[in-house]
């Protein structure tokens, strides 16, 4: 007799509520209730005592900080146990000199790792893929990055995706392309000719045309 197939999940996408869950983590039971009223940044490796894995949190915990003082919580997830969580992060606090200051979710019975379409049967039947899901104070995914198993994330990228985000939120604007904090922001297109002429006579904005224009940013 085969085994049942494992039930299709739809990925969450942006704008989604972010599917909830409870799991016991490095730091004990965790939900995502629990980061309810700030921002969240849920990260999958493939595995514990990896060589990209083990850099990605060594890159993760020097910028734990400038997450924190932003409002904005880590959360690591992989299929590996607590106790393998355990030893990897010891090992990596006595050789590397780093202590991992975030939770890790120990994700054995895949439960969390499919409500997040982190396992992607093309790449591995049971490690999870790099995912990065960045939820918001409100539990809905603003953000979403995936990376193979064999290139790492760069960190700061996901710091200042959040910075962006958060900036967007708080000023009503855009961030354009290479975007860092303090730098111009976008404004929306004008709708209506009333906006446009109102737009042109705006000291404040920065016209390059009719439809884009810009304003000095504001530190996050």
């Amino acid at each position: 007799m085969t085994a049942a197939a494992e039930p299709a999940t739809r990925l969450p996408l942006i704008g989604d509520r972010a599917p909830g869950f409870e799991a016991e983590s490095t730091h004990g039971p965790v939900r995502l209730a629990d980061y309810a009223g700030r921002w969240l940044v849920l990260f999958s490796h493939p595995a514990d005592f990896t060589p990209v894995c083990t850099t990605e949190f060594v890159a993760f915990t020097e910028l734990a900080e400038e997450f924190a003082a932003r409002g904005v919580a880590l959360l690591g997830i992989s299929v590996d146990s607590v106790h393998s969580h355990l030893a990897w992060t010891r090992a990596i606090e006595e050789r590397l000199g780093v202590r991992v200051p975030f939770p890790v979710i120990a994700d054995v019975g895949t439960h969390v790792s499919r409500a997040y379409g982190m396992l992607h049967p093309n790449a591995s039947a049971t490690a999870a893929v790099r995912a990065v899901f960045v939820i918001d104070p409100e539990s809905v995914v603003r953000a979403i990055l995936y990376y193979p198993m064999n290139a790492g994330r760069m960190v700061p990228e996901i710091l200042r995706l959040v910075e962006a985000l958060q900036t967007a939120d708080r000023d009503g604007v855009s961030c354009p392309a290479n975007w860092r904090p303090g730098d111009d922001v976008l404004l929306g297109a004008p709708r209506t000719q009333a906006e446009v002429e109102a737009r042109q006579a705006d000291e404040r904005v920065k016209l390059v045309d009719w439809y884009l224009a810009g304003v000095p940013g504001r530190p996050v």
